[in-house]
Formats: structure tokens, sequence, C-alpha cells
């Protein structure tokens, strides 16, 4: 079984920094892709940056230039550096993962979700 836990959500002012966490946990052989999704208020989940092994990252529009995200592969963690941040990048952020581990291929594995408040 494979757990992702997700850190670095909270409350930063307009034009403020986050830097989010998420580690993948369980018998993991390989990470084929991990990634981090929004949902705000009312709104649909979208993605937001999204990482395969061995291709380049993938951005949203919206966050193009602000966002960077980052695998640390030894650690089986990726991370969202979140720089200038908006009140429209209010949200709920959620890790996303493609694993394989011993007992096989998992896609669409998610945390439990990180809640990032950017307000004066």
């Amino acid at each position: 079984q494979v757990q992702l836990v997700e850190s670095g959500g909270g409350l930063v002012q307009p034009g403020g920094s986050l830097r989010l966490s998420c580690a993948a946990a369980g018998s993991i052989v390989r990470i084929n892709a991990m990634g981090w999704f929004r949902q705000a208020p009312g709104k649909q989940r979208e993605l937001v940056a999204a990482v395969a092994t061995g291709a380049s990252p993938n951005y949203a529009d919206p966050v193009k230039g602000r966002f960077t995200i980052s695998r640390d592969n030894a650690k089986n963690t990726v991370y969202l550096q979140m720089n200038s941040l908006t009140p429209e990048d209010t949200a709920a952020y959620y890790c996303n993962a493609d694993v394989t581990t011993l007992r096989g291929r998992y896609r669409g594995l998610w945390g439990q979700g990180t809640l990032v408040t950017v307000s004066s």
C-alpha cells in the first residue's frame, strides 16, 4: 500500500511564497510521475504541475513562471515551490502520484490535501 503525505500549506500574504512537500511511502520500486492539483471552493480540481520520470515538468498556464515542481527521487518526494502568490492561488492542494511497487503499478494515488490561503 502506498501513502502520500503532504505538508507545507498555510496562510501567506499576497506576493509571498510557500513550499509544499509530498512524500510517497510504501514498497515503491519506481516513481513514474508525481504532481500537484488544486481545488478552490466551488471549482473543479485542476492540474497545477506534474513531472514524469525522464520528462520535463508540465505547468498550468496560471502558475507558469511562479511555481516550480521538483523531485527528490532518493526520498520519493515531490516539492512545489510557489512564489508571487495571489489570492487566486487559494485552494486545497493535492499531491498525485503514479508509482510502481512490488505488487504492481498504481495510478491516480492522492494525498489528503493541504490548504493554501493567500490573504492579507
